[in-house]
């Protein structure tokens, strides 16, 4: 499987791109910010559930990626925005009753961030080259909010480039 480009019509089965591009804008604070307003949808379910905020410092990983294992968050969407210019791969897959159907993989470019979808299978955090910071905005609360489905095999991800 090879990586393609984050599009956002090619992510919008599986949730949201976020990025400044093409998004709704308009300034604040007396002109000196610009907002860029609305860019993902927080979905949350579940009892007391509540949104987090967080930092997630991810190791990086080699190409190619070994694609053993997904999971899914049932009771809320995950969104993950990077704090440096440094690309990621996002992998998402198709539900197919009840277990993850044949994955996709993106690749980011700079200023791109995801916000993956309540139930949708997506690989683990997957930062290339250095450590990486994200901050990630996602659920809090009761309950069980993570699947895991680890295949009888591997797919294996290349680079395109």
């Amino acid at each position: 499987m090879s990586l393609q480009p984050l599009t956002a019509r090619a992510f919008a089965p599986f949730g949201q791109l976020i990025q400044c591009d093409g998004a709704t804008h308009y300034p604040i604070n007396q002109g000196m910010t610009e907002r860029y307003h609305d860019l993902a949808t927080i979905e949350l379910a579940g009892e007391n559930s509540r949104p987090m905020i967080s930092i997630f410092r991810g190791q990086p990983y080699q190409m190619p990626l070994e694609l053993k294992m997904m999971e899914r968050h049932p009771l809320g969407s995950q969104a993950f925005y990077p704090l440096s210019d440094q690309p990621f791969i996002v992998i998402v897959a198709p539900d197919n009753q009840g277990q993850p159907a044949r994955p996709l993989a993106f690749l980011t470019t700079p200023g791109q961030g995801i916000n993956i979808a309540m139930n949708v299978w997506h690989g683990v955090l997957t930062p290339l080259h250095q450590i990486s910071d994200f901050i990630v905005v996602d659920r809090g609360g009761e309950g069980n909010n993570l699947d895991e489905h680890h295949f009888g095999f591997t797919y294996l991800i290349v680079s395109t480039a």
